[in-house]
């Protein structure tokens, strides 16, 4: 006889917590984990309480002192074998992702190398370490620039990549002699705990990387916590900067990085095909889900929005949807039942608005897998600033086409809005290529380049209300965020020379 759900559920495996080297069960409260594929239960989290943090901070803290004082070269070559095991092991991470986000297995492959890439960044600590030197800064004196690790510092990560995102952060701060607690998101934990494992056996010591799995009271005890120093963000808006305003009244460092409203902008000399396979990668990959999603598209002139409208139409007829473990899907489900109805709910606000939903993307149903988390693509034609569709950050696969007549519209369209994540212009016009990146007030900006998701070697980071803090993610931003400058001026008199007594602020004379 099968077993009942209910039966099913008391046999389903609990992902614990990762503390001082060890997984930690954990019985206080739990959550589900389900595959939006399927829409089954596969395992369940635990959530950590405010004593549960405590013991990893606690573990953090005793593996500072050591990890704090190691070489380097030495840190580096603990993250050059973790980035050995994360390619050995790919295949593992990226089945892990899809199988509980649900985005397609290559677009999971995508998400782990470049999260790979920040790793190798990483790698070169003992480079990117090197402070400045002034030798003869003044009358036999030197100068020098130290950076020091801040101590124990989290990380809070989203769902949307629940591998790479949490990799901005902890290889820079590991490989910056600091040790980490990281919060990945409670929908889809496994790939980070099973990361967690690698570094381990890259050798990295037990209590310096650490994690705690859990919800909204998790997060609050981590940013209440007073051994904590620093803590990084990536999510919504409206939590990123409740964990900006709450993190910095507790006196820590706090980057949080926000949502997004992303627009392209289509000029009418763009090569139209080349636009609207660009475009469709960038709205509909992952199914949207992704802050760098491009979500309206800025059309200058009627001609060009026609052509955009009818190219993308009858492509997205072809778009083939369903499981992210088949091979042949190139968009998979949302995350949870309860985003799929929140997308839902925009796309009838949409309508309700008076915006022409040229693809209605929710009837669909994928056979074999009804029961998932799934909906088609949707296209907005006519859609104008005033509207909710515009201005709100859905987090789905939904595309909105604004028309216009001049690039001067365009650009204030994307001025004017309270996000400032991404954008980009596709136009074969250098002139007008650079007049948009120069004038544009977004932190990243692509020039037919649809995703300007900056490589590793660079740093990540919006404008406006995408981002709360002074400090992008990883690249060169990372080792100011998890590092503390200290100046040094030194000076050694020698030859019998004794100084005068001198009242006056020092100086190098004239």
């Amino acid at each position: 006889m099968a077993a009942t759900p209910a039966e099913e559920l008391e046999t389903i495996h609990t992902l614990g917590h990762f503390i001082n080297g060890k997984k930690v069960p954990d019985k206080n409260r739990t959550l589900s984990i389900t595959n939006p594929a399927t829409g089954r239960v596969t395992r369940n989290v635990a959530c950590a309480n405010k004593g549960m943090v405590e013991n990893a901070v606690a573990a953090a803290s005793s593996a500072l002192p050591s990890w704090r004082d190691t070489e380097p070269l030495k840190r580096a070559r603990v993250l050059f074998r973790f980035k050995q095991l994360l390619e050995e092991h790919t295949d593992e991470i990226v089945s892990l992702v899809t199988n509980e986000h649900g985005k397609t297995i290559e677009d999971s492959k995508g998400e782990l190398i470049r999260g790979i890439e920040v790793v190798e960044y990483a790698c070169g600590i003992p480079e990117l370490l090197k402070g400045e030197h002034t030798p003869s800064a003044g009358p036999g004196i030197d100068s020098w620039s130290q950076f020091q690790p801040l101590g124990v510092v989290a990380g809070i990560t989203p769902f949307n990549f629940p591998v790479m995102v949490p990799m901005w952060m902890y290889p820079m701060a590991i490989a910056c002699g600091n040790t980490f607690v990281l919060k990945p998101s409670e929908k889809d934990p496994s790939a980070p705990s099973f990361c967690a494992k690698l570094l381990s056996d890259a050798g990295l010591p037990d209590g310096v990387f650490n994690i705690v799995n859990g919800d909204k009271e998790t997060v609050d005890a981590i940013l209440e916590n007073d051994q904590i120093q620093a803590v990084s963000f990536v999510g919504s808006t409206a939590v990123a900067e409740y964990i900006y305003t709450t993190g910095t009244n507790f006196g820590k460092r706090v980057q949080a990085l926000g949502g997004a409203k992303n627009h392209a902008v289509v000029m009418p000399d763009a090569d139209i095909e080349q636009v609207v396979n660009a475009l469709l990668g960038a709205a509909y990959g992952s199914c949207g889900e992704r802050c760098m999603s491009i979500s309206v598209v800025v059309c200058v002139g009627d001609e060009t929005a026609d052509a955009c409208v009818d190219a993308m139409k009858q492509k997205l007829a072809d778009l083939s949807i369903g499981d992210g473990n088949d091979p042949s899907s190139e968009m998979g489900p949302l995350v949870s039942s309860a985003h799929r109805e929140k997308v839902r709910s925009y796309i009838d606000i949409g309508v309700a608005e008076g915006a022409s939903l040229v693809v209605d993307g929710r009837g669909l149903t994928v056979e074999g897998r009804e029961d998932g988390f799934f909906l088609g693509p949707c296209l907005f034609d006519n859609v104008s600033s005033e509207m909710r569709i515009y201005r709100d950050e859905i987090f789905g696969p939904v595309l909105c086409v604004v028309r216009v007549q001049s690039q001067e519209t365009a650009m204030d369209l994307v001025n004017d809005h309270e996000y400032g994540n991404g954008t980009c212009i596709f136009t074969r016009d250098g002139e007008a290529a650079k007049y948009f990146s120069d004038r544009i007030k977004v932190g990243m900006v692509g020039i037919n380049v649809p995703l300007p998701v900056p490589v590793a070697t660079h740093s990540f980071g919006g404008w406006k209300r995408s981002l709360f803090g002074d400090l992008y993610a990883y690249g060169p931003d990372a080792i100011r965020f998890y590092t503390r400058r200290k100046t040094i001026t030194q000076r050694w008199l020698s030859g019998g020379v004794r100084e005068r007594l001198n009242f006056a602020f020092p100086s190098n004379p004239l």
